[in-house]
């Protein structure tokens, strides 16, 4: 079993002053990131974009890995999937790149996996939420750092069974991710016995939530499952509070993303879901991860932040491991990840190339003293619990 130590992993770059060291004499690691960083997904893309860049900062400080310096080649997608797929391919074929991550929207990268086989390149998940992408989609040269959409609505399910909630409606973005994580907790509820009422989807860039809020309140539903993110989620929230949607149903979602509760401020208080990282998962190397950040940035790490610094620790420890860059060392590397990281302990699936590892339900609450809102951690699941059996969707405990 390989695993990187507190040291290994973080403890060394806490000792040492942020110094980059390049070599003239060493070639970068070259690593493409086309994101969302303009559009309604734009404060994901940029949260992936700042969790990159600490840790590009971070390894490099260091040395590099393998005696290599990390250089990021960061693009703008808009969020347009034939964008992504432009932006990634001239990443390669004009800037000699085969590891790629990035690609903000699941129909991003869903549009991209097909042609890497072609391009001779990896495409590291670490925000994508569709199941497809390690389920009927999986191409060998993928694999998923992050916390998929079914685990993510599987650890909600987990949470509402012994819930007095019984009649659920839901909400999600009208594009791959939103749609296949609103079936895959509508499967659950189902099976749980709990009613599951109907669902609505809205385009991405909604911002007059105000027709979906009125259908909702009228279905009879005591609980909301969202699927939203970036300005849509924040614009949802706000109007959700103008209409008082909380005093007639519980809001749930499948991703608590800080960095929209802070910008809607009591709006988002009282909300309860899953999170793929939270500033206040009380393990060791979070501590000092979140120490690390906060210097670095001024504030808490936030969802998708932590999600990318795990997806860089996975691809660092592979390639440290297979003491390479090149795509075949570094695609068996990969396959046996097993590791500690910010979240616990995780390990990759070979069967379909996803990470396992725990899922978390928080809440958001008032922080004394605080005009910002917190998270508290509810519960915490095993990763053999909210994962679904190899390149499934839906589950069957």
């Amino acid at each position: 079993m390989n695993k990187l130590t507190r040291r290994t992993a973080l403890g060394a770059a806490l000792a040492s002053p942020f110094i980059i060291r390049r070599s003239n004499a060493a070639t970068s690691i070259k690593i493409g990131m086309p994101l969302a960083l303009t559009g309604p997904l734009g404060i994901v893309g940029e949260q992936m974009r700042r969790g990159a860049l600490l840790w590009q900062k971070t390894v490099n400080a260091q040395g590099g890995l393998i005696g290599r310096p990390i250089e990021l080649l960061i693009s703008d997608t808009g969020g347009d999937p034939a964008t992504c797929v432009r932006k990634a391919q001239e990443c390669v074929e004009r800037d000699g790149c085969r590891i790629l991550f990035g690609m903000t929207l699941s129909s991003e990268a869903l549009a991209v996996v097909p042609k890497l086989a072609e391009w001779e390149s990896v495409f590291i998940s670490s925000d994508n939420g569709d199941g497809r992408l390690t389920g009927e989609s999986l191409v060998p040269n993928f694999f998923r750092a992050n916390i998929s959409g079914p685990m993510g609505a599987r650890a909600v399910s987990l949470y509402l069974r012994d819930a007095p909630f019984k009649g659920f409606y839901a909400i999600g973005m009208d594009y791959a991710w939103g749609r296949n994580s609103v079936e895959v907790f509508q499967g659950e509820m189902k099976r749980a016995g709990k009613n599951f009422i109907g669902a609505v989807f809205s385009p991405t860039g909604t911002k007059d939530f105000s027709t979906y809020i009125t259908k909702i309140r009228q279905s009879g539903a005591d609980a909301l499952y969202l699927v939203l993110a970036g300005d849509d989620y924040g614009a949802f929230l706000a109007q959700a509070k103008q209409y008082r949607l909380g005093d007639k149903v519980q809001l749930l979602t499948e991703v608590v993303d800080m960095a929209v509760m802070r910008s809607v401020g009591d709006a988002g208080v009282g909300l309860i879901g899953s999170t793929r990282y939270s500033a206040a998962i009380d393990t060791a190397m979070n501590r000092d991860f979140v120490a690390l950040w906060t210097k670095e940035y001024g504030n808490a790490p936030d969802n998708n932040e932590g999600d990318q610094w795990q997806a860089c620790q996975v691809l660092g420890d592979a390639i440290t491991r297979a003491g390479s860059a090149d795509i075949e060392p570094l695609k068996a590397a990969l396959l046996t990840v097993d590791m500690d990281s910010i979240k616990g302990h995780i390990a990759m699936r070979e069967c379909d190339h996803q990470v396992i590892q725990p899922g978390f339900m928080v809440k958001v609450v008032k922080q004394a003293g605080s005009a910002v809102p917190g998270a508290e951690v509810l519960a915490t699941f095993p990763g053999e619990k909210t994962a679904p059996a190899c390149r499934q969707m839906t589950y069957t405990d």
